[in-house]
């Protein structure tokens, strides 16, 4: 049985287009529906949001979960992962070697930012791979004319930062924490700031004036909050145009 977005809680973006703002990290996760297939995006900061997730995304689709894009290695978007055994794993060029390398910081940022130490543990120790690592772009068909074009937009808020363009009639753009509108950008240890703006200007080329942009934390926004945001970035760290 199928469920309409607004019954599940989520907020539908466009036709097969939604998304859901998880609680405790106001952490976006976005949904895109085809004939064939369903594509997640992102995955919750834990083994049971991550189930918890799936099994939200799956009433909606009315299908598995085929496909998992993972937008950059921090917990609250990567944790859940583990909860999508038997999906196709996406994320940017490099980071599955990242999550393989990092397991004890990842624990660590996790259970700094208040996640149980236990449930911590157990996620990191059951991660899945990264089996598909996009350089460029990666266009993925998911039947009945949906498509989602998977893009290596980054490095900006980490090392590893992929973005997601839905085509069609209203384009949506998810973009991970290169954009964030419920607080200003976070640029952590692994963040790269001097090329931050840059891959702004990357996802602005993608998804176009007309685009809903889908940050990582906050409301939906407009290319003009893209471009503000950008200009900022470029302000604060002292980029040059």
């Amino acid at each position: 049985m199928t469920l309409m977005w607004e019954e599940a809680g989520w907020e539908p973006l466009a036709d097969g287009v939604g998304r859901v703002r998880l609680p405790e990290w106001d952490c976006t996760a976005g949904l895109v529906v085809g004939a064939d297939a369903a594509l997640l995006v992102d995955a919750g900061a834990s083994l049971a949001e991550g189930a918890r997730l799936r099994a939200a995304a799956e009433r909606i689709a009315g299908r598995r979960v085929t496909h998992l894009a993972l937008t950059h290695p921090h917990f609250d978007h990567v944790l859940g992962a583990a909860a999508f055994a038997g999906t196709e794993v996406y994320g940017a060029v490099g980071v599955a070697g990242v999550l393989a390398g990092a397991r004890e910081e990842l624990r660590a940022d996790a259970v700094a930012h208040g996640l149980d130490a236990g449930a911590a543990e157990e996620a990191v120790d059951a991660l899945v791979p990264v089996r598909h690592q996009v350089s460029g772009e990666l266009a993925l068909d998911l039947g009945g004319g949906r498509r989602a074009v998977l893009a290596d937009a980054g490095p900006g808020h980490t090392g590893h930062d992929l973005a997601v363009l839905v085509p069609g009639a209203v384009e949506v753009v998810f973009c991970g924490d290169l954009v964030e509108e419920s607080g200003e950008p976070q640029a952590g240890p692994d963040a790269v700031p001097a090329r931050w703006p840059a891959a702004l200007d990357r996802l602005l080329a993608l998804g176009g004036t007309d685009a809903r942009y889908v940050p990582g934390h906050g409301a939906v926004v407009d290319a003009a909050f893209v471009r503000a945001q950008r200009d900022a970035l470029a302000a604060r760290f002292g980029v040059s145009e």
